[in-house]
């Protein structure tokens, strides 16, 4: 792999972000953890993690310019993954209580809401219903990926391209606990999941090593 393995994963303060460091690595990327602006516009791929609550994420996110630098990447066509609460604050908001309510970056329109199920967090392995035509799960159809998550997209809102553009509608994979909820989208360049791959073993790995090998 050439320049396409050059990976940033975007160090803004949610976390320990190591094990995601490493995945990316064993899966051939050359990896940077950094907060840097100028490192983060210049890889080939963004990482956005995201761990606790949606607010303090995007209050970090914001701190260290992450909306500008997910925006321009966007406007330029480079790709961006995020993960966890990383996918969450993609979307326009969230009902998660808050001292400090953010309103999140509105790349997807839609509302984080609390799982309805009888156990609250998930925690744990889950299947995943891909569609037809996914890069992110291509050879991992039936595989289970680790989830620990109490929010979640549970009703995608956007409205379907028609016509020339209808090919190019968001790709979404759903799970369910208690009730059905997005698992991961792909939308050109901007992809999500709300599981950990870099926690959930060989599958997650196989989905990482995709979005690599698109970059």
């Amino acid at each position: 792999m050439s320049r396409a393995g050059r990976v940033v994963v975007f160090d803004y303060g949610s976390g320990n972000v190591r094990s995601a460091v490493r995945a990316l690595e064993h899966v051939g990327a050359t990896v940077e953890l950094t907060g840097d602006r100028a490192a983060a516009l210049a890889a080939d791929g963004l990482f956005v993690p995201g761990v606790g609550n949606f607010h303090a994420c995007m209050s970090g996110l914001r701190a260290a310019d992450g909306p500008l630098v997910i925006d321009l990447r966007l406007s330029g066509g480079r790709p961006v993954l995020g993960v966890c609460v990383g996918m969450q604050v993609l979307f326009d908001g969230s009902e998660e209580p808050s001292a400090d309510p953010q309103e999140g970056l509105g790349e997807w329109p839609g509302t984080v809401s609390r799982l309805v199920a009888d156990v609250v967090p998930h925690m744990g392995w889950s299947e995943v219903t891909p569609p037809s035509g996914t890069r992110l799960f291509a050879g991992l159809e039936g595989e289970r990926f680790y989830f620990v998550h109490s929010y979640a997209v549970q009703h995608w809102s956007m409205q379907a391209p028609t016509g020339a553009f209808a090919a190019v509608a968001p790709k979404l994979t759903w799970s369910e606990h208690g009730r059905p909820f997005l698992a991961a989208v792909e939308n050109g360049p901007l992809s999500a999941t709300q599981f950990h791959p870099e926690k959930s073993g060989e599958a997650g790995l196989g989905l990482l090593e995709n979005w690599v090998k698109s970059l």
